[in-house]
């Protein structure tokens, strides 16, 4: 399996290519594109991010071990990061993802590129992420 950091990696590596942020907003866009759409019954105020200023849902589901996640937003460069978000922690366990280091975001510039709300919206969905994380490890102790 591969690790957050070999992912993060990868996505470097991918907007690496881009010198121009009008280039890396595509990348995004694309990204966001090949998102799987979330079910409806997902689409629930529960699921929603708080401190979005697009919507934003997020589910996590929990298996074998491993945290799965599925989202979407109804803005398409949220749902790019939405799908960068998903693709580097989706698959690991609780632990690997509360010990992650996103350093992506800084390395290929994402944060400084984005508008204020959106950099909060990325800080909410992180956030989120690692508190289904820590969640699904503190029922894991308790079974």
């Amino acid at each position: 399996m591969t690790t957050i950091n070999e992912i993060q990696d990868q996505i470097i590596t991918e907007f690496s290519v881009f010198d121009d942020w009008m280039d890396k907003y595509s990348l995004l866009i694309d990204m966001g594109n090949e998102l799987p759409p979330l079910d409806v019954k997902y689409k629930t105020q529960n699921n929603l991010i708080e401190g979005c200023q697009s919507r934003v849902w997020l589910q996590a589901d929990y298996v074998e071990g491993k945290v799965e996640f599925s989202g979407d937003s109804d803005a398409v460069i949220v749902k790019g990061i939405v799908s960068l978000l998903i693709r580097i922690l989706s698959g690991h366990t609780p632990e690997e993802i509360l010990s992650a280091d996103l350093y992506f975001i800084e390395v290929i510039g994402l944060k400084e590129h984005l508008s204020p709300t959106r950099s909060n919206g990325l800080v909410s969905m992180l956030k989120q992420m690692k508190m289904y994380a820590l969640a699904f490890k503190t029922n894991e102790s308790k079974s």
